[in-house]
């Protein structure tokens, strides 16, 4: 059974997040039971995030870190480099993410915005302060892009979107609920259609 289960390398799957963790949450679930891929890490910038007790509770390594490890004494760099994963996941991380990581893993840094880019995106553009801004601005429609990560804020290639009618009632709470919605469908099911493209068309 061992040999099996071992017989090919499980695709690694890197989680950095500030914050709750739900996306986190939501992905490390998605791949638990798969036999192809996992959530091999969860780094996160605060030491208080909610995300760290949630990868720690469903059995994945969780590694705080502060802004000297991951901008000047390439600690976060050695580890990635360690583990090799697959694929990076920002999942609401708020930190430009380091120019060697992103030379490193060209093509392997992805992210989840809460809004149809390039519309709402840029610095101090997330969570309500994203959706705020949708009832502001009285859009008819908003949603979810999940983009590669390049240099700047929000302004990699766009991998997917997907929208939701934003209806001249809803609160920023509730756009922020709809979002989430969106977020729990399509994040786990994107990040498998990058890990095995040909399996999924």
């Amino acid at each position: 059974m061992l040999t099996s289960r071992n017989s090919h390398k499980k695709k690694k799957i890197v989680i950095f997040a500030s914050g709750s963790g739900t996306n986190a949450e939501n992905i490390i679930k998605y791949f638990k039971d798969s036999d192809k891929a996992e959530v091999a890490a969860v780094f996160s910038n605060k030491r208080s995030a909610k995300v760290l007790k949630r990868a720690h509770d469903l059995d994945v390594k969780a590694l705080h870190f502060d802004r000297d490890a991951l901008y000047h004494s390439k600690e976060v760099f050695n580890l990635l480099k360690d583990m090799q994963p697959d694929l990076i996941v920002l999942a609401g991380f708020l930190w430009i993410f380091p120019k060697a990581i992103l030379h490193e893993f060209h093509n392997k840094v992805i992210n989840l915005h809460p809004a149809l880019l390039p519309k709402f995106g840029g610095k101090g553009m997330y969570g309500m302060n994203v959706h705020r801004a949708v009832v502001e601005k009285k859009e008819v429609e908003t949603g979810i892009t999940i983009h590669y990560v390049n240099e700047k804020y929000d302004e990699g290639e766009i991998i997917f979107q997907a929208s939701t009618p934003v209806d001249p009632s809803d609160s920023a709470e509730d756009i922020a609920e709809k979002i989430h919605q969106l977020e729990y469908e399509h994040f786990p099911k994107v990040i498998e259609n990058l890990l095995f493209p040909s399996e999924n068309g």
